[in-house]
């Protein structure tokens, strides 16, 4: 019995890591390039125009066939051209590399722009110098019919093609953040959480947070967050206490800022999860990177999972139904239901079955079959404990199952065989 669970232990651990060998050489092998995301394309009849959208797909998904599919949240970055690669690797750096859970795994889409000043200004306005020029005037006043866009093409097409999960934020970034206020404040329910980085709140002649500041006083934004960033837009001799009491044009950007943060902060009745951060090192073109860490880091802070170095080593069924409260807070905070993942379970069933806690690994094993029941590997899983159990009948039902799903699935024929002798 120790060495047929010590062969079956290793032989598991030593498929997940042939799996992660070839996932990743293949994919590197393929095109010699690495990859963060492909270009797809949508044909919009509410702009009247072909858009380019980025997509990056979490790494998990290459393990689909091993693991039982899943679905991911979604961030729509505007802009996103130009902020594409630095969000990406922050999502994957906070929700994957070293086992990091600060976020979810997402899927990324980034819009790309063909007429930012048309699709970006929720209104028209006219030509107010310095900021804007005829040129930035003319065009304006497009962001309702982009809203439009969002909500009734790109959104469901994204659905449709992709495996999302009903979370959504939206990340914006000058106008684009302008956009977030507008769709925060006009089509509420649209995204579940909002990143308005350094918008440009004076637009329209101010005209713009003034009807944002009236409208937002009258609504609910609970289970909405709003994370807003404001950079240091202001000479040397300023800062946020002076600059308050200049009236120059050259301070209204970051004045509108302050003054839309006022009123967040004081309207408590609104319910929003609101944070807000001044970044006084950054400039408006260099605050997006450090802005967007920190709005995912507030906006998901629910999803870290927080385990002690001992709970780690000596894990066991205490620490389990601590993962299991966590899951269900996660799933309260996201509006939809979260199982502990299949792989993390899978690896602390094999920890106990190595262990010898039966009771443990048992119900564990059989929770991955009831959360997962289309994955081939809970069922290879299942019949690997019953047949450390001694449980021939079992295990070999099990074995059956795996292949009756998927006829390839790695070495469970040779345990079958084997049992079958």
């Amino acid at each position: 019995m120790k060495s047929s669970l010590v062969r079956i232990l290793i032989n598991k651990l030593a498929l997940f890591f042939v799996f992660v060998m070839l996932s990743n050489f293949g994919f590197a092998q393929k095109n010699s390039k690495i990859e963060i995301g492909t270009i797809d394309s949508i044909s919009s009849k509410v702009l009247n125009e072909n858009r380019k959208i980025w997509i990056h797909l979490p790494r998990s998904l290459q393990y689909a066939g091993v693991f039982a599919e899943k679905k991911y949240p979604v961030v729509y970055l505007l802009d996103g051209d130009a902020h594409f690669s630095s969000v990406v690797g922050m999502i994957e750096q906070l929700s994957e590399i070293n086992g990091n859970t600060n976020c979810p795994e997402m899927i990324v889409v980034g819009i790309t722009n063909t007429n930012r000043n048309r699709d970006l200004t929720p209104t028209h306005s006219e030509i107010d110098l310095p900021f804007v020029p005829k040129a930035v005037s003319e065009p304006s006043g497009g962001g309702e019919k982009f809203a439009e866009f969002l909500e009734k093409e790109l959104i469901p097409y994204i659905n449709t093609k992709y495996p999302t999960a009903p979370y959504k934020t939206l990340v914006g970034h000058s106008f684009g953040g302008l956009t977030v206020m507008n769709i925060l404040t006009n089509y509420t329910s649209l995204f579940n959480s909002y990143v308005a980085i350094d918008p440009s709140m004076w637009w329209d002649h101010d005209q713009f947070l003034k009807e944002t500041t009236k409208k937002l006083a009258t609504k609910n934004l609970a289970n909405i967050s709003l994370f807003l960033a404001a950079a240091n837009t202001m000479d040397d001799n300023m800062d946020v206490v002076k600059v308050r009491k200049d009236t120059t044009v050259f301070t209204r950007h970051i004045r509108a800022i302050l003054d839309l943060n006022d009123f967040l902060k004081q309207n408590k009745k609104s319910n929003l999860n609101y944070d807000y951060k001044y970044y006084n090192e950054d400039n408006h073109g260099s605050v997006p990177l450090i802005a967007t860490y920190d709005a995912f880091r507030f906006i998901f802070k629910f999803n870290q999972l927080k385990l002690s170095i001992p709970e780690q080593i000596d894990f066991n069924a205490a620490v389990f139904a601590k993962i299991e409260k966590h899951f269900k807070d996660v799933s309260k905070h996201l509006g939809y239901k979260v199982d502990v993942p299949e792989s993390t379970v899978n690896n602390f069933a094999y920890q106990s079955l190595g262990k010898k806690d039966l009771e443990l690994a048992g119900y564990l094993f059989k929770l991955n079959v009831a959360n997962y029941p289309q994955s081939p590997n809970v069922y290879d899983s299942l019949g690997d404990f019953y047949e450390a159990s001694g449980d021939k009948k079992n295990a070999i039902a099990n074995y059956e199952k795996v292949l009756a799903m998927d006829k390839n699935f790695p070495e469970t024929k040779g345990k079958l065989d084997k049992l079958l002798k």
